[in-house]
């Protein structure tokens, strides 16, 4: 097998593997919104399933986004290196770059403009607690996106139980949302003894905590985009020279 077969054949596995994991993520996508009452049963059905799994529900229209963006590449990459086509391995390079040129960009735009995201931030917490004292236990959709990540977080609010007070929530039960407290009967006294982290804040301790593993994530992600792009481009070069 010479180079050329060989790189057909890397270009064919990977964006195999691509495509068949794009596949599987766009049914699921689809299989939550269709059909959620089976889904939630099966998810229910599970033996020690954790709660936030049961979240999935409100995550179809991502899954469906994401699998269909992977089984875009997936079908490009396979279909542009077995079929010696130019244009599909073109457009593969083209939007495997777009990704990694916004991921760039991100990267300088958090480093070079740390302060005016934290404002930006800000900003968008005192939107994100309006919409928890209107919504909360009062919008199904919202209760349950704020549940899950309460749960798997093990926070209360976006900056702490204060979040709460006021709320359509509090006002119609006169308790607070079970994370807030360390078990008992949530009353507002109760929430404040517990004085459980809110979720913004123990999002950027998660973060720092394992700043380590995302940056080699990340890295690792982008050499695998530069790989990727070098292949598909190589390949593309080859193809052009044999038809000339």
């Amino acid at each position: 097998m010479g180079c050329f077969g060989f790189l057909k054949t890397v270009m064919f596995i990977f964006n195999g593997i691509i495509f068949l994991a794009g596949a599987i993520i766009l049914a699921v996508g689809i299989w939550v919104k269709v059909d959620s009452g089976s889904m939630l049963g099966f998810l229910q059905n599970l033996n020690g399933a954790p709660e936030q799994l049961k979240q999935v529900l409100n995550v179809g229209y991502l899954l469906i986004a994401l699998g269909a963006i992977l089984l875009l590449l997936g079908f490009l990459g396979c279909c542009g290196a077995m079929r010696e086509s130019r244009c599909m391995l073109l457009t593969f390079f083209v939007i495997i770059l777009i990704v990694f040129i916004a991921e760039v960009a991100g990267a300088i735009l958090l480093l070079v403009f740390k302060g005016l995201i934290q404002n930006l931030i800000n900003q968008l917490g005192v939107t994100v607690v309006q919409s928890i004292k209107m919504e909360y236990g009062n919008n199904k959709d919202v209760t349950d996106l704020w549940n899950a990540t309460m749960n798997s977080m093990k926070c209360c609010g976006f900056n702490n139980y204060t979040d709460f007070t006021g709320s359509h929530f509090v006002q119609n039960t006169n308790l607070y949302p079970d994370q807030c407290c360390n078990g008992g009967l949530c009353k507002e006294s109760n929430a404040t003894a517990a004085n459980v982290i809110g979720c913004y804040p123990a999002l950027t301790k998660w973060i720092e905590g394992n700043s380590a593993v995302i940056i080699g994530v990340s890295l690792a992600i982008a050499i695998l985009e530069l790989v990727a792009m070098a292949v598909s481009m190589t390949l593309y070069c080859q193809i052009g020279g044999k038809l000339a």
